[in-house]
């Protein structure tokens, strides 16, 4: 069943569909990452990519729990950053196409809330 969005806020940053799938810089087009579809309740990412351009992702749904931030860090698997209680992949961030990062997620099944800060 599709989940509909109660908040899409896309700043220099387009989706291959409308709440997942591969990120793209709307200034360049070059792919910055893969958002998995049915695993995150919300994201809040703000990048810089390697063309100098800046976006954002706001994405939320109706049904969306209210999360907790949690100390515990995403694990990687295969690229993906994965939530540790399920191993479950959430978001892929292609450090090689941006220069920094904010992500804020919250997984769909836990309701924690995961913090990556990054920069070169």
């Amino acid at each position: 069943m599709a989940r509909v969005l109660k908040n899409k806020d896309l700043v220099n940053t387009s989706l291959a569909t409308s709440y997942g799938g591969w990120m793209y810089c709307s200034n360049c087009g070059q792919n910055i990452g893969y958002l998995c579809y049915s695993t995150y309740d919300k994201l809040n990412l703000k990048y810089k990519c390697n063309c100098g351009s800046c976006g954002s992702a706001l994405l939320d749904f109706d049904d969306s729990k209210v999360g907790k931030v949690c100390n515990d860090e995403l694990i990687t698997i295969k690229n993906r950053f994965c939530c540790p209680c399920d191993n479950e992949p959430l978001i892929t961030i292609l450090d090689k196409k941006v220069i920094s990062y904010e992500l804020e997620i919250t997984c769909k099944s836990c309701s924690n809330i995961y913090i990556i800060i990054k920069s070169k």
